[in-house]
């Protein structure tokens, strides 16, 4: 058997670099993977545990293996079991730090002062229990919740206690986000509650302040693996260290340069402290990329290389040097969009390749709607992912949970969601009633209202707001299959107050606003799918056209491993981790990327750290855009060009649309793209 393993082992290895080989061998002590983009850390982790397993002997219910994302740890475990046979991987722990946290609460709660059966508040819960707190405690509004909720955040993961905050504080803000951080703690352990960072962060102060429950754990952990170890805040730095213990076997894998979640409490630094904390700490540097051509990789150095370094590593690859990067600089961020767009379709024609093979990137989820909305206009599948999907959006749910109840009365969920969306004064006793009313007829919480028998069970009071309740939608409903629809829905709108609604629960006008926008543009995206049937010669009512939406919001929460044949558009943080083909990053610009905040906080080497990863995905080709003109609060402007344009090598790129194009590019250029368009339409 021993021999089988050693033999099923050396295959593995053969199929490692001399880099990632050493990487595994390494067991004896701390050890330090910097590991480049694209340069195979997956298979480095993995073949790592099964190679603990199998030859080091370790059970695998003493490895530890920590990463940030479930879908990480999930690809992380499969590709372990497929390379341990039988139960031999059975009790190995892969999760995120968030999981391992909870785990550790949860068998330690006679620890911790909690109950079995704590709740974990989710951003909603906490950022309306500040609210609460802040208007009880400082008349304060809600404009500075989200300043005090990512304040406190931090304070947690830095390992900072309440008093601790209180008597630091050296300013009104300090002292405002100190006080309410007590009263926010005491809140929680009153509803036997914890929160997103108490999940790392108690577990840690349990570790530091009891002996027993720290050794108890440390046996438990013979080996620990961490994943992208620069995004580690200094809570999850401690967390590492003590479970490691002094005997320090473990390896982290992280890379300084893909460092671009400071703004969430991630300490890159924690890659030098390691050195420091563990002085015998062994390095070995993962610079082969399996990704992208050479030309990539070497725009990637240069660019990156204008970032103070304590590790110094260059990227390279043996696919060849590639295609230069284009720099494409367009008239207005309307003809940007409509330019990437365009240009997707053509290439995708040329190549008789897949959509999936294209990826969209920009700095701020606010460049993502109008690129949205050219892709509907060419309908090019996309998929958003990074920020705030539309649907998810709470006016976009509200609404739609209206229209649902429209062409489907029945929709219980539809129904509770906006039965007080606006308040209605109708209470959780009243709904209560209607639920265990309607479950003993076995009718839908709607038809439950005009019911008489509630009536007899309800308050007059009560009985007569649901009445009216159910009367006005039903007389929306009717006018929204008999006369115009849209109109009908605008109507609704107003009859709601709808707009006054998002003014009372939004935390700025500006962001009412903003909201009241998304409802216009729903509705006339469904005004846009109705006229367009009518063209056609199709007939489309109201209720198809609902129907229509909901399956894009179906498919918008599909999960995330979906392989649906979709062009992808994402932030450049959200990109970190993929790779694709074809690559567009938009908006080119100072004071979009690098961003405006850095620019003036003076942290632009995060900002030249998100523009690598940017620059990294692409595995084939790279095309950069940039406008001449921009519109920002109805005015336009002529932004200057991004700093890391110039930081590119100048004999890899090529510039299009600086008026040093010939005539005869720019007319081949045109009439090439209208043969593409020619074509995707006689298809």
């Amino acid at each position: 058997m021993g021999y089988f393993v050693s033999v099923t082992v050396g295959l593995r290895l053969n199929h490692l670099n001399p880099r990632q080989k050493e990487s595994v061998l390494h067991i004896d002590g701390p050890l330090l993977v910097l590991a480049g983009a694209g340069s195979g850390k997956t298979s480095v982790i993995t073949t790592k545990m099964a190679y603990l397993i199998e030859q080091c002997g370790i059970p695998a219910r003493n490895i530890t293996a920590l990463t940030f994302t479930n879908k990480a740890a999930k690809e992380m475990k499969e590709r372990v079991g497929k390379l341990v046979q039988g139960k031999a991987a059975s009790g190995l722990t892969v999760s995120t730090f968030h999981n391992l946290g909870l785990n550790i609460i949860r068998k330690e709660c006679k620890h911790l002062g909690l109950r079995s059966g704590f709740s974990i508040f989710d951003d909603g819960d906490t950022k309306s229990l500040l609210k609460d707190i802040m208007h009880r405690d400082h008349g304060a509004d809600g404009d500075m919740v989200d300043m005090v909720q990512s304040e406190i955040g931090n304070l947690k993961n830095d390992l900072i206690e309440p008093e601790q905050a209180i008597a630091m504080a050296n300013s009104p803000q300090e002292t405002l986000v100190a006080t309410t951080f007590a009263a926010y703690d005491r809140a929680l352990k009153a509803y036997n509650a914890v929160d997103f960072d108490d999940l790392i962060r108690i577990p840690t102060l349990l570790f530091m302040n009891n002996e027993a429950v720290r050794t108890k754990w440390q046996k438990n952990t013979r080996y620990l693996l961490v994943d992208e170890y620069q995004d580690t805040n200094t809570s999850q730095y401690e967390l590492v260290k003590i479970l490691v213990g002094m005997h320090g076997k473990f390896t982290v894998v992280g890379d300084d340069d893909q460092s671009i979640y400071a703004w969430r409490g991630a300490r890159p630094e924690n890659l030098s402290l390691l050195k420091k904390d563990f002085p015998d700490l062994k390095v070995v540097m993962l610079e082969q990329n399996y990704r992208s051509t050479g030309l990539i990789l070497n725009a990637a150095n240069k660019v990156i290389e204008n970032n103070e370094h304590e590790f110094v590593k260059k990227l390279w690859s043996d696919k060849g040097y590639g295609d230069s990067i284009r720099i494409v600089r367009c008239k207005s961020e309307d003809n940007e969009a409509e330019r990437i767009a365009t240009e997707i379709i053509e290439h995708r024609l040329k190549k008789n390749g897949k959509y999936s093979d294209y990826a969209v990137l920009f700095r701020g989820n606010h460049q993502s709607r109008l690129m949205e909305m050219k892709m509907q206009q060419f309908q090019i599948p996309y998929k958003l992912s990074g920020s705030q999907s539309f649907f998810a959006k709470s006016e976009i749910k509200d609404i739609m949970s209206y229209l649902k109840l429209i062409v489907n009365p029945t929709d219980d969920a539809a129904f509770l969601r906006v039965i007080n969306i606006p308040r209605r004064q109708i209470g959780p006793a009243t709904l209560e009633k209607v639920t265990e009313y309607a479950g003993k007829r076995h009718i839908s919480l709607m038809t439950a209202t005009s019911e008489l028998g509630l009536e007899q069970m309800l308050t007059p009071l009560a009985a007569d707001k649901l009445k009216r309740f159910g009367t006005w939608l039903n007389n929306t409903t009717r006018r929204c299959y008999t006369e115009d629809p849209v109109q009908s829905i605008k109507e609704m709108v107003h009859d709601l107050d709808y707009e006054a609604w998002l003014h009372e629960t939004s935390n700025t006008p500006n962001q009412a606003e903003a909201r009241m926008k998304n409802v216009w543009f729903l509705i006339d995206n469904i005004e846009r799918m109705l006229d367009k049937a009518e063209e056609n010669g199709d007939e489309m009512d109201i209720e198809e056209a609902v129907s229509k939406l909901i399956l894009r919001d179906m498919l918008e929460q599909q999960q995330e491993d979906d392989e649906l044949d979709q062009v992808q558009l994402m932030t450049l943080h959200a990109s970190k981790g993929l790779e694709f083909p074809y690559v567009w990053i938009m908006g080119l610009e100072e004071e979009i990327l690098p961003h405006k905040n850095s620019i003036e906080a003076d942290t632009i080497e995060e900002e030249r750290r998100l523009m690598y990863v940017g620059i990294t995905r692409a595995k084939q080709n790279l095309t950069l855009t940039l406008t001449s003109k921009r519109r920002s609060y109805g005015e336009s402007f002529e932004p200057t060009p991004s700093r890391f344009l110039e930081e590119l090598p100048k004999d890899d790129v090529v510039h299009i649309g600086f008026g040093d194009t010939p005539p005869e590019q720019k007319k081949a250029t045109g009439e090439s793209s209208l043969a593409a368009l020619r074509n995707l339409m006689g298809k």
